[in-house]
């Protein structure tokens, strides 16, 4: 098979988008399929919370491993796995019968999921290197979650309804199988052992780029700042087809609802490599969007018997709160602690995403049952914005002081 390379980095980052789109659609499926879901496996309220977080377990535990992975055996081969796992996983998926055995392929999903996406910024790093193209690059990848996950909204319940879950989850695994067809032909081949050509031979042993990873403090910070936003993200908008569909109102009008609160997010993702191309301020950049997402959350779940205000205060916190994904990657290519590092690093944020994806959507909905309702499950996302900004300043903080050194 002849390789088709791109013919420039816009080309590369557009197919890197595009991939991550489709590994995001095995994540949004769950949220419009758990009301047939637990028609038809019984699924309760936590199960269907542990069903749309479970597909982060391998992130949870693995992502810092998948890291020193792709930075040492090379992206495209890694992405290229994880693409095939995922089709796997799904393709079982749709073989079901109860509810254990879909939660067993969701754990395989998850690995595939993480396998695909964790490579790109570190890909995109070695392809892309004008940097204002590389941080609007990173900003369009930040977005890949939410456009794959309205997309998987707004199109799951025609799909759900015309050809059943079971269908719906064989056609993801043909989509992954022909994204993995896609990086095979366009994306250039790994330099042996994934190492940059005149790269120390030193920092392609796992042990040394594990230590420098993990002894640098801006590793840690990126990482806890995206666990503070991701939980409450998926928490909030994995669970609102539920809360409309408990209210009563139209299948068509959830779907609609639902996509466009997680497709909003994206503008959030882009505006933030748009921001940092334009040496915006990161840390009052992330500021600004954890502050939305505390008081959007607020509003969207303290105010009720006010909808309208209610879902205007979802599409805030998703919207705004979008800036934070787009900023970290950005800051994550900066703050490595060196160009060898970076798949490493951004391991380690996935690592800690995937956590707060795994604990945000169980957590609010144990809060939803104990209080039952969800007035007061904005407790979870206030906390988490509030840590959140204390982290925004430390941020601003490494990052002038990397640009002082490169000074």
């Amino acid at each position: 098979m002849t390789t088709l390379v791109p013919s420039n980095p816009r080309r590369l980052a557009a197919l890197v988008v595009t991939v991550g789109v489709t590994c995001a659609l095995h994540v949004g499926k769950l949220p419009v399929a758990i009301p047939v879901l637990r028609e038809s496996l019984g699924l309760t309220l936590v199960q269907a919370g542990f069903l749309l977080s479970l597909v982060q377990l391998a992130g949870m535990t693995l992502g810092l491993l998948v890291g020193l992975m792709a930075d040492r055996l090379g992206a495209r081969r890694v992405m290229l796995a994880g693409l095939g796992l995922l089709a796997s996983g799904s393709a079982l998926g749709a073989l079901a019968r109860d509810v254990e055995m879909l939660l067993a392929t969701r754990i395989l999903e998850g690995m595939g999921f993480l396998l695909a996406v964790l490579p790109a910024p570190g890909l995109l790093r070695q392809r892309v290197h004008h940097g204002p193209t590389l941080s609007r690059s990173l900003g369009w990848w930040g977005a890949y979650m939410p456009l794959g996950t309205a997309l998987a909204l707004l199109l799951g319940v025609p799909l759900l309804s015309a050809v059943g879950w079971r269908w719906a989850w064989a056609l993801l695994a043909l989509l992954s199988l022909l994204a993995a067809a896609g990086v095979a032909r366009q994306v250039p081949p790994d330099t042996p052992m994934g190492v940059a050509p005149g790269a120390l031979s030193g920092v392609s042993v796992l042990g040394p780029r594990l230590k420098r990873t993990l002894s640098a403090s801006s590793p840690w910070l990126m990482a806890l700042a995206f666990f503070l936003y991701s939980g409450q993200w998926l928490a909030v908008i994995g669970f609102l087809p539920t809360i409309y569909h408990q209210a009563g109102y139209p299948d068509a009008m959830v779907a609609s609802l639902s996509a466009l609160a997680a497709g909003i997010n994206m503008l959030g993702n882009i505006g933030a490599g748009w921001l940092l191309a334009r040496d915006a301020r990161p840390g009052a950049v992330l500021s600004l969007a954890y502050v939305a997402m505390g008081v959007g959350a607020g509003v969207a779940f303290g105010a009720v018997g006010h909808p309208v205000w209610q879902y205007i205060a979802v599409l805030v916190f998703s919207g705004v709160g979008g800036l934070i994904p787009g900023t970290l990657f950005g800051l994550a290519v900066k703050l490595a602690p060196s160009n060898e590092t970076v798949s490493t690093t951004v391991g380690w944020m996935q690592q800690f995403s995937a956590l707060g994806q795994f604990l945000g959507p169980p957590i609010v909905a144990w809060v939803a049952t104990v209080a039952g309702g969800w007035q007061w499950t904005w407790l979870v996302t206030g906390a988490s914005s509030l840590l959140g900004l204390m982290l925004a300043g430390r941020l601003q903080m490494a990052w002038q002081a990397r640009d002082r050194s490169s000074a």
